[in-house]
């Protein structure tokens, strides 16, 4: 998970995250559109779907792009997306699992091939780097919700494995079966959370020099540019000095 924080306020620094804005909403919409087609269209009975109508009005999408998504997964007429893990490994030997959500496997397994190739990695098989990480639940509260104890407390009562806060807000880290409930309970103390997922987080982190890093932001940043992409996580950390180097 902190390589993949990092990467964030990284992109953050450098004035790009928020240029896909755009990106954000096809992603936070499309997600909406497969939970409802899983799990149905009510959210009180559809985690999933709560989860992703949760994600998407933190993100400010619009409030009839998400109910056309609930509509259209409900209806029988519905795009099949399917989940598909991406594993492989980039400059340096860090581990990048890229998560997808596409209506054509061939297609996008070409497109992520060929940015692993073009980049400085190498995509593998189906587990090749997962066993680096391991599998989470995610809950992300904005500052706003509470001060660090207070949210500690809460995390605490509710079973959560770790809180960790900071100038961001508020990530709390749970077993990924008990994720649904501790959100529950969360959200009896904290309000409704930004975000609740499933996530990775790895095991052990590499270091990465300068060189490295550089390619490696490109790496990462053309699979994050890919529509079918949902979401990448790499196992890396780079110190202050570098991020200094490549900001100026």
């Amino acid at each position: 998970m902190a390589g993949h924080s990092q990467f964030k306020n990284i992109m953050h620094r450098k004035g790009r995250q928020d240029a896909k804005r755009a990106k954000v909403f096809t992603r936070l919409v499309r997600e909406v559109q497969v939970a409802a087609k899983m799990g149905g269209t009510d959210p009180t009975s559809n985690p999933r779907l709560r989860s992703a109508l949760q994600a998407a009005r933190a993100a400010n999408v619009p409030k009839d792009n998400i109910e056309r998504a609930i509509n259209k997964g409900g209806g029988a007429d519905a795009e099949n997306y399917e989940e598909v893990r991406y594993e492989g490994y980039g400059p340096g030997g860090v581990a990048i699992i890229v998560e997808t959500l596409t209506d054509n496997r061939n297609r996008t397994a070409a497109d992520v091939r060929m940015v692993f190739s073009k980049l400085g990695g190498s995509l593998g098989e189906t587990n090749s780097v997962s066993f680096q990480f391991d599998r989470i639940g995610e809950i992300h509260y904005p500052v706003e919700a509470g001060d660090p104890d207070t949210v500690l407390e809460a995390a605490i009562e509710a079973g959560a494995e770790d809180c960790q806060s900071g100038e961001g807000g508020h990530d709390i880290i749970c077993a990924p079966d008990e994720l649904n409930t501790v959100r529950d309970a969360l959200e009896a103390k904290l309000g409704s959370p930004e975000t609740a997922r499933l996530g990775w987080r790895p095991q052990v982190t590499v270091p990465v020099g300068a060189d490295q890093a550089e390619t490696l932001f490109k790496l990462l940043d053309g699979l994050d540019d890919n529509d079918d992409v949902q979401r990448v996580v790499a196992n890396f950390e780079v110190d202050d000095a570098v991020l200094e180097r490549l900001s100026a």
